[in-house]
């Protein structure tokens, strides 16, 4: 089976075009990420980090895929409304907006921050203007400035347990090598190292092989609800994260922790009742904290199958391919609408769409087009060095 052609035909003739036909508000720039089934609108508030992951998107495709003006006409858009709207006088990004740009919510998510950042960069990249890579750094260093305190006054924990969370390692490794061509080399790899040494001392538990998402500021596990969280969707995510430093730096056995953690993830979260991996999970398989828990989610699939992928590339193990075959139909079976295009983001846990929209506060123009386009361009040399 040719896998590439899978993926690059439903990037570019069925999830793109569902975005550019009904997200773009051409009236107020930025975009409606609150799509139902068909692609109608439902709500116009805007999600700063929503507007940043779709700017960057199509930052990306121009730059990656072909130049074409529209691409790059919508990708302005998005990056008009960020500058515009969505920033704060001390540059910090608020986390929601009025469909005007008037600020909703507070900028007390610093993921607003690493995908206004990601945006920026690629943008920069497309257009060649240096005011988006200053944009892009000056985020970036705001960023860096608050990873010890994301949420500065806007947290709400008292400070009696504290936990660091694995969220922000796991973004910086990959934020890091989108900001490449406009940091210096040194920032980047120490930057790289600090993030390798967090996710793999600190999160990865050595004697399960899972990724912790809550750990002590020590490192240390804890007993608690947030101490026992898996979710293995992040822990697969940040896996291709590794797998690209360890192809950048040429560190097989980084690759190899990678592909491990990867399967052990898998055979720890997979459904054998009615296949797929579960949302959430408890390291010591109590009762989890999360009502959703066992909901079936199109981004945790959409990693899975890029960190696979990616795995399989550099890694010769035949266990990658059994969990990518069972994957790959367990995906492409559930998730995809034949019908209006793009994929159901929430099934329940037989399979069936639980919500049938497109679109809304979490899900938007990101994880399914990176991931076919991920897909499609590893595929690509897989398949021509077969």
């Amino acid at each position: 089976m040719k896998y590439a052609k899978i993926y690059k035909d439903a990037l570019l003739d069925d999830i793109i075009p569902f975005w550019e036909q009904h997200s773009i508000d051409s009236q107020h720039s930025g975009f409606f990420t609150c799509l139902n089934r068909k692609g109608d609108v439902f709500d116009t508030d805007k999600f700063t980090w929503l507007q940043g992951r779709q700017a960057w998107m199509f930052s990306v495709l121009y730059n990656e895929v072909e130049p074409k003006e529209a691409w790059l006409d919508i990708a302005k858009s998005g990056i008009n409304f960020l500058v515009d709207h969505a920033m704060d006088k001390d540059g910090n990004f608020y986390f929601s907006t009025t469909r005007e740009g008037e600020p909703l919510v507070q900028p007390y998510n610093i993921f607003s921050d690493c995908f206004a950042a990601m945006a920026f960069a690629q943008y920069a990249k497309a257009t060649g203007e240096d005011t988006y890579s200053e944009l892009a750094r000056a985020t970036y260093h705001n960023i860096l400035k608050k990873q010890h305190n994301p949420k500065g006054k806007y947290e709400k924990s008292t400070g009696n347990r504290a936990l660091k969370g694995f969220s922000l390692p796991m973004i910086l490794s990959n934020l890091v090598l989108e900001l490449e061509h406009i940091l210096d080399h040194d920032e980047i790899e120490k930057t790289l190292d600090q993030c390798i040494s967090e996710v793999t001392k600190d999160f990865l538990d050595r004697s399960t092989g899972l990724i912790r998402e809550n750990v002590q500021l020590d490192g240390s596990p804890s007993d608690t609800f947030e101490g026992r969280l898996i979710n293995p969707g992040h822990g697969i995510e940040a896996m291709w994260f590794l797998m690209d430093i360890g192809v950048r730096r040429n560190d097989k056995s980084l690759m190899k922790l990678a592909a491990n953690t990867i399967i052990t993830t898998l055979e720890y979260s997979w459904d054998k009742q009615y296949g797929g991996i579960f949302y959430f999970m408890d390291s010591e398989g109590r009762p989890p904290l999360q009502l959703e828990w066992d909901q079936k989610l199109w981004w945790v699939h959409l990693e899975t199958l890029v960190a696979l992928t990616k795995a399989m590339e550099h890694i010769e193990d035949e266990r990658l391919q059994h969990w990518y075959t069972k994957v790959h139909h367990y995906s492409w079976d559930h998730f995809p609408d034949p019908k209006y295009g793009e994929w159901y983001g929430y099934l329940n846990r037989q399979g069936e769409p639980l919500l049938e929209l497109k679109g809304g506060k979490w899900k938007g123009c990101f994880h399914v087009p990176r991931a076919m386009y991920q897909c499609w361009k590893t595929f690509e040399r897989i398949e021509n060095k077969q």
